[in-house]
């Protein structure tokens, strides 16, 4: 992979080009709602409650509901605000943020020093996927649970709550071939009415409780964890709920921008949030026996069922936003060469980030289901829940440092990420003791596709490798046509080749076998650059190699699907014609051999074979008209 950085301050200052300043802020900033907020925007359903958890031992006093919820208040303005909005929202690359993009934005091109940056933002990006498997379980079941508290008839609903939750999870699922681009629509105005929602129900409990304000002071957050029962500093693991979600800000930014994003989250999204804990705040002063539920208790009965129903729309589309996320980042992953070829399916002609990966659908939704079956309630699924959130927190912290200190210089970027690392670093620690209760799950999940990306990545460079022994010069192959004079086929020729300076083996094996060429012969290689998106004008470069040889470069971003037929009308403006029903597509098709030679684990060799096997046929993901392509076969040693 190829990465290129930069290392100008002004680079804090580029916005995403699709959203110039005359776009429509307000639009994109209720879009954003949905998409971005929809995570961070259910919290409040379990983040309260699973602070009084009975495993910490504290009581609902006013001591420790005014701690606790400054602790919420804080967690909110440093995480969220301070260090997302104010700063790493900073770091675009060419507009799109996330821990691949930001580890394609720092990597130096060819540096040999940098193999723990890529290590821990491809962790990251794992954890990212874990976060993914959790987050729609938790949402939902927490959801489901208001049903729990419905006046008369919770009790007979309680046994239901678990099939309930799957129903709804299989069904969220099954809609993601159909793609979003129609019901995204409505997910920003569901989430705005959600806000507007949660946020009057929690002022009504400040109005007859307003010292429950007092909980702003920072001095009750440090009172509570410096508390004399010892379970203070322990809460973090469950005050860290309230901020999932938050690395969403920073991995959406390519969509809406930065300014809607930061607009949404201070006109609404913020003080809803925040009137709402601080409503659960105070119905606990009044009500301490509130702390069983005391979201839906915000609401008189008559208000809970529609409550309940509005609470799952808006987990479906929190679990919506997380599901999109995976698919992005496969994509992402695939092109930068760290997960084998997948289907990518465009869900919208008009968007560019609406795909759609069967394999990963699938995948999350087993997940899901296994999650909800084994633990059953979201308390439970909390106690594995933070560790991801946390990990992928601390890993942008680190590797945004690496950006600043480019920027600044290295004390200001020590000043400035010492204190989100020490933030992180806490709600990470804390969230260790979770590791026997669940917790382990997103690590292990994450350490498995580190592995796997680690592998394939590794894998595709020993190919990479083999095939350039078994190539020759592009300069010698092109003597050598001109000396052996190959008997000429009319039409096009395209043969796909990694190396740009080097002759493909499938055209070689093709000279060797079949001894003729076609009248046009074109050299297609695709190269990914390191940012989110390659404009079309600036995709293709054409080189008139000989008459009748071409040699084409296609330049994608990370964040775009290559077409090859695309490719070819890009070329017709630039000198190559071609017809497709005279073109023919050579790939190669490689055998892979496991022998005992070094390089590779064995098992790493067993894991890489696998997933070639399994990989998406370059036919359909490079979207080859079937009919025209060549198969070559060759067979490597691994």
């Amino acid at each position: 992979m190829s990465i290129a950085s930069e290392t100008s301050a002004e680079r804090a200052d580029v916005q995403p080009a699709p959203h110039g300043p005359q776009a429509n802020v307000l639009k994109l900033a209720i879009a954003a709602l949905g998409v971005v907020y929809g995570d961070i925007g259910t919290s409040p359903l379990y983040a309260m409650r699973e602070s009084f958890h009975a495993s910490y031992g504290i009581a609902p006093t006013e001591a420790n509901v005014l701690g606790i919820l400054s602790l919420f208040f804080w967690a909110l303005t440093l995480v969220v605000v301070v260090k997302y909005l104010v700063f790493v929202t900073r770091a675009d690359n060419h507009g799109e943020g996330g821990i691949l993009a930001l580890l394609a934005l720092i990597v130096p091109a060819g540096s040999k020093h940098t193999g723990w940056l890529v290590l821990a933002g491809l962790f990251g990006a794992a954890l990212l996927y874990a976060d993914g498997m959790l987050t729609p379980a938790i949402s939902v079941v927490s959801a489901v649970e208001g049903i729990e508290n419905v006046e008369g008839v919770g009790h007979v609903l309680r046994p239901y709550v678990v099939p309930i939750s799957i129903v709804i999870l299989v069904l969220l699922f099954l809609q993601q071939s159909r793609g979003t681009a129609k019901v995204g629509a409505v997910f920003g105005p569901v989430v705005a009415l959600w806000f507007v929602v949660i946020g009057a129900a929690g002022a009504v409990h400040i109005v007859g409780h307003p010292s429950i304000l007092a909980a702003v002071s920072p001095h009750h957050a440090i009172a509570f964890l410096l508390s004399g029962h010892g379970s203070g500093f322990w809460v973090l693991g469950s005050v860290v709920l309230c901020i999932t979600g938050g690395e969403a800000l920073y991995a959406d930014m390519g969509h809406f921008g930065r300014k809607p994003i930061m607009s949404a989250w201070v006109a609404l999204a913020f003080p809803a949030l925040l009137l709402n804990y601080f409503g659960q705040g105070a119905l606990l002063l009044d009500d301490p026996s509130a702390i069983e539920a005391p979201f839906f208790r915000l609401v008189g009965p008559a208000l809970r069922v529609p409550l309940v129903l509005l609470a799952t729309a808006a987990t479906v589309i929190a679990s919506q936003a997380l599901i999109s996320g995976a698919f992005s980042l496969t994509r992402q992953a695939i092109q930068l060469g760290y997960l084998p070829r997948m289907e990518v399916r465009h869900t919208s002609s008009e968007a560019e980030g609406q795909i759609y990966v069967p394999e990963i659908n699938r995948l999350l939704m087993i997940a899901c289901i296994v999650i909800v079956l084994v633990f059953q309630s979201s308390s439970n699924m909390a106690a594995a829940y933070g560790i991801a959130v946390t990990g992928t927190m601390t890993i942008t912290t680190l590797l945004f440092f690496t950006v600043v200190k480019r920027w600044w210089g290295t004390p200001r970027a020590v000043l400035v990420c010492g204190g989100m690392l020490i933030v992180d670093l806490a709600f990470f620690v804390a969230n260790v003791e979770k590791l026997q209760t669940g917790g382990w799950i997103p690590l292990v999940v994450a350490g498995v596709l580190l592995a796997v990306m680690t592998t394939w990545k590794r894998g595709r460079d020993r190919v990479a490798e083999f095939l350039r022994g078994r190539s020759k010069p592009l300069d010698a192959l092109l003597v050598d046509l001109d000396t052996r004079k190959y008997a000429r086929v009319p039409g096009t020729a395209v043969f796909m080749t990694s190396t740009p300076g080097g002759s493909p083996p499938v055209l070689l094996h093709h000279l060797k076998h079949n001894k003729v060429l076609h009248e046009q012969l074109v050299l297609l290689r695709i190269v990914t650059d390191d940012v989110p998106h390659v404009p079309r004008a600036d995709r293709v470069e054409v080189e008139r190699m000989r008459d009748g040889v071409f040699r084409v470069t296609a330049h994608y971003g990370f964040m775009q699907s290559p077409r090859v037929t695309e490719i070819l009308r890009a070329c017709a403006s630039r000198g190559l014609h071609t017809r497709p029903e005279d073109t023919s597509f050579f790939l190669g098709r490689e055998k892979l051999v496991v022998t005992a030679s070094p390089g590779l684990a064995a098992w790493r060799k067993s894991v890489f074979a696998f997933l070639s096997r399994n990989a998406r046929a370059p036919t359909d993901f490079f979207k080859l008209p079937p009919d025209r392509v060549v198969e070559v076969g060759m067979q490597l040693e691994i």
